[in-house]
């Protein structure tokens, strides 16, 4: 297993990325922050759109989100230049506020994966692990190549703003 760490300079929040397995790859970040915050965060559109939107430049215009096994998921992210990309999926488990497991489909070349996130907390903390199933290893290390780790941590970095900041209590 390869594990390598990504985060902001000094001593900061970072993200653990590592390949468990020929086929997966996985983050964990901890968060400042119960895990039904987090789940909402992940469930919820209005908060999706706030840290899940990846590099600079980046925002996400389209987030629908139909909460249920078997209900469907699209994400659209568009660069301040106007080209875009999409995301869709489905939900396949949704045991609040745990663990969500869902399908993610990017079209073109990229195949399918499964995605789980699974929410743990302890103290008021929340450890999150993301765990993200290729079908091959040759597309989770295509995936890779991407620069994904870069655009992952960018948006926990969000995500950790957003749920510290005092109103996100009452926003939830």
């Amino acid at each position: 297993m390869n594990t390598t760490r990504s985060g902001p300079s000094g001593d900061g929040p970072l993200t653990a990325f590592s390949t468990p397995s020929d086929v997966e790859f996985r983050a964990v970040r901890q968060f400042d922050a119960p895990m039904h915050l987090l789940f909402d965060a992940h469930t919820k559109p209005e908060h999706v759109q706030q840290w899940m939107t990846g590099p600079d430049g980046w925002t996400m215009p389209v987030c629908e989100i139909d909460l249920r096994v078997g209900g469907a998921w699209r994400f659209v992210w568009r660069r301040d230049s106007g080209s875009e990309m999409e995301m869709n999926g489905e939900y396949r488990e949704i045991t609040p506020y745990d663990r969500l497991v869902t399908t993610e489909s990017w079209g073109g070349p990229w195949p399918p994966t499964v995605n789980t996130v699974d929410f743990v907390e302890h103290d008021g903390k929340t450890t999150l692990t993301m765990t993200i199933r290729y079908p091959s290893r040759e597309a989770r290390d295509a995936a890779m190549a991407t620069g994904m780790t870069s655009g992952m941590n960018t948006s926990y970095n969000r995500l950790a703003a957003y749920v510290a900041a005092s109103q996100i209590e009452r926003a939830f």
